[in-house]
């Protein structure tokens, strides 16, 4: 890999993804202590998606001309500024600059940290064990940014954790400096059309399509389970820990990816896990004990987990190097869609078909697109070894 050490770049998409998370936690509160509704909390909530989702080809399309230094550099500063705003001025509109800031930061510090590693990558091995641990750090960031913006705001005001938030960015432009930037003639690269064009590529297209069905499965258990668990009536403890367990489940699974990787292929992984998750998603309404409940809850993060790291590395096989910033930035824009709109659906399908309709209508969505995965998922295990292509 570079000669930045990989564990400064985790620390890196920590800190500008630390900032996001407690901001994202602060800014509710101060809105409804401003006397703000819960409809006007939501859209500042939802700014932190949707800036993502508006820059993310720009910020592909950065990182593929410009390496790792000055996106990774630019990163810091967009999320410095976003926090330091939000402490100079306090308000609404501040707020809703501050959100939109972060969440283009986060974008652009993981597309450009995605393709660094899987340009500088010397071997196969090297790149799963990059991706499989850049794949953690949003959950490292989920649970640094909340506690440190909470404790803060106890002890001090909304100001205070702002300004702390800021410091935490600083991470990543520190290893930006440690990075060499681009090598003499990469600027000048040539691009090959539009980042559209990349859906031309059956193998592309097969592989969102797994993405997506993981990413609905994944939004499916957020949004569904609290109120399958109200419905059941649950305490407020149980779900949380139903909740818990998911997500722990599913960062540390990411971890296992390449020792898996290397006794399956990547697209047997990807496609049997989703399909695995389907018949989860289709068991779990008609569960009426909890502890199954909590099982089937572990089983399923660990399963939808493991797919974000195989994805990448297949991302990385079917691109040409010079598009995988395009390429990821496609996938994030996915992500964030599916995030802003499958609660939507959700919530208004659950009111007409039931809580347990929503989850056998998505088990068999999934349960098919996985079947399909099995079947044509198996052109990806043709594509050559990621090959080392340093920056």
């Amino acid at each position: 890999m570079s000669n930045v050490p990989l564990s400064y770049l985790i620390a890196a998409h920590v800190g500008v993804h630390s900032a996001m998370a407690g901001l994202r936690m602060a800014t509710p509160l101060l809105g409804l202590s401003l006397g703000y509704g819960t409809d006007v909390v939501g859209y500042l909530v939802a700014l932190f998606a949707v800036s993502q989702i508006v820059l993310a080809i720009p910020a592909g399309r950065f990182a593929d001309r410009h390496g790792l230094r000055l996106p990774l550099s630019c990163a810091a500063m967009m999320a410095s500024a976003g926090t330091g705003l939000a402490v100079a001025w306090p308000a609404l509109p501040a707020l809703c600059i501050a959100a939109l800031c972060l969440g283009g930061a986060v974008g652009l510090s993981l597309i450009t940290l995605q393709r660094h590693i899987g340009r500088t990558s010397e071997s196969e091995e090297q790149l799963r064990r990059g991706l499989a641990w850049l794949s953690i750090a949003p959950s490292m960031s989920i649970f640094v940014g909340p506690l440190l913006a909470g404790l803060v705001i106890d002890a001090l005001s909304f100001r205070a954790a702002f300004a702390v938030l800021g410091l935490l960015p600083l991470g990543a432009w520190l290893a930006a400096r440690r990075s060499p930037g681009l090598l003499a003639g990469q600027a000048q690269r040539q691009r090959s059309g539009s980042p559209w064009s990349l859906w031309r590529k059956p193998a592309f297209r097969d592989l969102l399509l797994l993405n997506w069905l993981m990413t609905a499965s994944w939004d499916l258990h957020g949004f569904m389970v609290p109120v399958l668990g109200h419905e059941r009536g649950l305490s407020a403890s149980w779900i949380g820990i139903l909740l818990s367990l998911f997500a722990l489940a599913a960062t540390f699974s990411r971890l296992a990816v390449p020792a898996l990787a290397r006794r399956a292929p990547e697209w047997m992984i990807v496609a049997g896990a989703v399909t695995l998750a389907a018949i989860i998603l289709g068991v779990y309404p008609l569960i009426g004990n909890v502890f199954v409940m909590a099982l089937c809850s572990f089983l399923l993060g660990a399963l939808l987990g493991s797919i974000q790291p195989s994805v990448m590395i297949l991302l990385h096989r079917i691109v040409p190097a010079h598009r995988q910033g395009d390429a990821i930035a496609m996938r994030l824009m996915m992500v964030n869609a599916s995030g802003i709109s499958m609660p939507l659906l959700f919530g208004i399908a659950g009111a007409w078909i039931t809580v347990a309709g929503v989850f056998h209508a998505t088990a068999a969505i999934v349960t098919l697109g996985g079947s399909i995965g099995l079947v044509r998922g198996r052109r990806l295990s043709t594509l050559p070894k990621a090959s080392s292509n340093p920056e």
